[in-house]
């Protein structure tokens, strides 16, 4: 089955080794029939804590890190969406 991958933007660092990134999706309101922004915040494994408060990154999901991470930090993002600079993602 392929990892799911997903770009968000780092909303904290304070962890160590973790950074929370906040992923955000548009859906269309089933009543208002208009766009609205829907959010969710993941934590991921940031291994050489490289990554701060504002970077727009890809993470991937793997296996289950600590009782929050299930997501590790492949790459900083770029607005067309490909992977900038790509860390160890093996």
């Amino acid at each position: 089955m392929p990892k799911r991958v997903m770009m968000g933007v780092v909303v904290s660092d304070k962890g160590d080794k973790t950074v929370v990134v906040r992923v955000e999706r548009r859906v269309l309101h089933p009543v208002l029939k208009k766009v609205v922004r829907r959010s969710k915040k993941f934590h991921a494994h940031d291994e050489s804590n490289q990554y701060q408060v504002g970077d727009l990154v890809r993470i991937e999901e793997c296996r289950p890190l600590s009782k929050l991470k299930t997501w590790t930090v492949i790459g900083r993002g770029s607005a067309s969406g490909e992977v900038v600079d790509a860390t160890d993602a093996g």
